[in-house]
């Protein structure tokens, strides 16, 4: 259990009423929470994954590979069956037998991303292909975990410092999914120097122009994000 507030006293208090009721153990101040480490520095608290990421290479055997500057690579071309059919192309790119491997790799990807914004957009294009995974889509989630390799303790800073500046940016890569030609969404938040919340998503309907994608992309995140939003508000008020 997670025990959290501005007010030292009521913690203790909270605390206290806890242990009559049940045998607990305090462990102090946080440093380990599902997957997460945690570690106070003057400019506020950093949490990274970085055990987390460890196992997941280790799992996969990646001790001894280089590891990649980046998380996709810009010339691949990732396609479904269906597409490949229809243009008889990449004969040698097979379903792979094994789905399941594929899947798991790609659920502890996602849980990763908690942490790690900068693979955000390479996850949610993986997991676009979970039904039918191919030789490609399994080298390609290998690539994001090698660039993962290079530096496996990225932190996400929790700044102590006061502020009630809310800052969003937004953007969309026009026609980036080849399968339907649908633009992906993308944009982050930040409270002050805190990134709060970070998203990229495929949007639902095909956008004629990157001048379309772009409003389209700023309306989907008001209107997806306007409970975010209003928490962060409240938040900032108290």
């Amino acid at each position: 259990m997670l025990v959290t507030g501005s007010n030292e006293q009521l913690i203790e208090n909270t605390k206290a009423a806890l242990h009559k009721a049940f045998r607990m153990k305090d462990l102090g101040n946080l440093k380990f929470f599902l997957g997460m480490e945690f570690s106070r520095t003057a400019r506020g608290i950093v949490v990274n994954q970085r055990k987390y990421a460890l196992e997941i290479l280790s799992d996969l055997g990646l001790g001894t590979v280089k590891p990649a500057w980046t998380p996709l690579d810009p010339n691949i071309r990732l396609t479904i069956t269906e597409l490949d059919d229809l243009i008889e192309e990449a004969e040698d790119d097979v379903v792979l037998e094994d789905k399941a491997q594929y899947q798991r790799l790609i659920g502890r990807m996602l849980y990763l991303t908690l942490t790690r914004p900068d693979i955000a957009y390479s996850v949610q294009t993986l997991s676009q292909f979970l039904q039918q995974p191919k030789k490609s889509h399994w080298g390609t989630s290998i690539r994001v975990m090698r660039y993962v390799k290079r530096e496996p303790t990225l932190e996400i800073l929790l700044s102590n410092e006061k502020s009630n500046e809310l800052t969003v940016f937004c953007d969309a890569d026009w026609a980036s999914y080849p399968n339907t030609k649908r633009s992906v969404s993308g944009f982050i938040v930040k409270h002050g120097n805190t990134l709060v919340s970070w998203m990229s998503k495929k949007q639902n309907v095909v956008s004629k122009s990157s001048a379309e994608a772009g409003p389209m992309q700023y309306q989907k995140w008001y209107g997806l994000q306007h409970c975010s939003r209003s928490w962060v508000m409240r938040y900032v008020n108290q």
